[in-house]
């Protein structure tokens, strides 16, 4: 029988090594600007972010955030890749969307009038009737070299037509290019230098206030999801310490989920945004899941095996549940790992939080939250026979 309890210090030195390092990058976040640790996406921090694909080859990251700095925009700019294709991603203050003139509504022809009571005119002339002697203002688009036409109204109504300027039409600009304000102007200015864009990928901009209450509702979602934990299984199990082991675990893939996105955030620029908070508290539904059919297990077995050590009880409930938590983890991490290879671009950082959530939640159930309440135990056992040994001395 594998005692998994009695190595439980292997296990918890295994855990310090994957949440010591992305505890470290987590922390420099406030302290480095955003160069390291965490990359809030617009979501979190407002502004604009755009994201493009140049059709003569992709400019350095200097050259990009170069274009900036002469149109006043601070913020950032890197380089992204899907596929063979790379793309450039700028972020910056909250500029505004893509802004398309409007088409210009046509209006009535006011040409016709006039030369039709022109040409009513000169035939009053030619008439002679009263109506000869008025003279009618001339229609300023009105030609004045004689028209051979039958039709003079229509050769009329034709020059007077606005000429040389065709209105707007959405099929002149179909990927979606900005056209008026600084956007447009960054992108004019961008493709003066390096060619013209022939893919936008994103683009999306979010005031601050927004992103304020977003940041509030998710670490509101964590408190309310912890404390809710932490009172059921109390309630459930009747024994405080499980509800604690069981938050504790939770805190640990936290911090190891958070943890690898700071890590990948500083070197390939990975970034948090709203669906992250989504696949959070999924992980710690699925996390506590597991942990809750080992605890419930433990329970059953004090009564069956009443009389032996806690910690042997505990590692015959893990052996007993071990089995039936990998084979619910490794079918979601199938499903999850499909949609990371094959799913769109814009949930791959939402699946990749699931795959590394469920992994180590799966990891934390099994080897520290039941670990965790074993040394609790024991440390509980040798105190309280530190408090009586006085007293059965005497």
């Amino acid at each position: 029988m594998f005692d998994i309890i009695g190595k439980r210090r292997w296990f918890y030195a295994f855990s310090l090594l994957i949440t010591i390092p992305g505890l470290i990058f987590i922390l420099l976040t406030p302290f480095s600007g955003g160069k390291v640790g965490l990359q809030f996406s617009i979501d979190f921090t407002g502004g604009t972010v755009w994201e493009v694909h140049f059709k003569n080859g992709t400019p350095t990251i200097p050259q990009v955030q170069g274009i900036m700095a002469e149109q006043h925009l601070p913020g950032v700019a890197a380089i992204t890749t899907q596929g063979d294709r790379e793309y450039v991603l700028i972020r910056t203050i909250q500029i505004g969307l893509a802004e398309f003139p409007a088409t210009p509504s046509p209006l009535p022809s006011t040409s016709a009038a006039p030369s039709g009571s022109a040409a009513a005119s000169g035939s009053a002339a030619a008439s002679g009737s009263p109506g000869a002697s008025v003279t009618p203002t001339p229609a300023p688009s009105a030609s004045v070299t004689p028209s051979p036409s039958p039709q003079p109204s229509a050769s009329a109504g034709a020059s007077a037509s606005p000429a040389g300027s065709p209105s707007p039409s959405p099929s002149a600009n179909p990927i979606g290019l900005p056209t008026e304000g600084r956007l447009a102007a960054l992108r004019f200015a961008l493709e003066d230098e390096f060619g013209p864009i022939d893919e936008v990928r994103q683009e999306a901009s979010i005031g601050p206030i927004i992103s304020g209450e977003l940041t509030w509702q998710a670490l509101i979602l964590f408190l309310a999801g912890s404390i809710g934990i932490l009172s059921w299984m109390t309630f459930r199990f009747a024994d405080v310490r499980m509800g604690v082991s069981a938050v504790i675990a939770l805190v640990h893939d936290i911090i190891v989920v958070v943890g690898l996105f700071a890590v990948l955030g500083t070197f390939f620029r990975l970034e948090i945004d709203a669906l992250f908070v989504t696949a959070m508290l999924t992980v710690i539904g699925f996390s506590v899941h597991d942990t809750i059919v080992v605890f419930d297990r433990v329970r059953e077995n004090r009564i069956r095996h009443a009389g032996e050590p806690f910690s042997a009880i505990v590692n015959h409930s893990l052996l007993q549940t071990v089995g039936r938590s990998l084979n619910t983890s490794l079918t979601t991490i199938m499903v999850l790992t499909a949609l990371l290879l094959f799913g769109p671009h814009s949930i791959t950082s939402f699946v990749f939080a699931m795959v590394v959530g469920i992994i180590s939640g799966t990891y934390s159930s099994i080897f520290n939250a039941s670990a965790l309440l074993v040394t609790w135990h024991e440390w509980s056992e040798e105190r309280r026979q530190r408090e009586f040994a006085p007293v059965r001395a005497r």
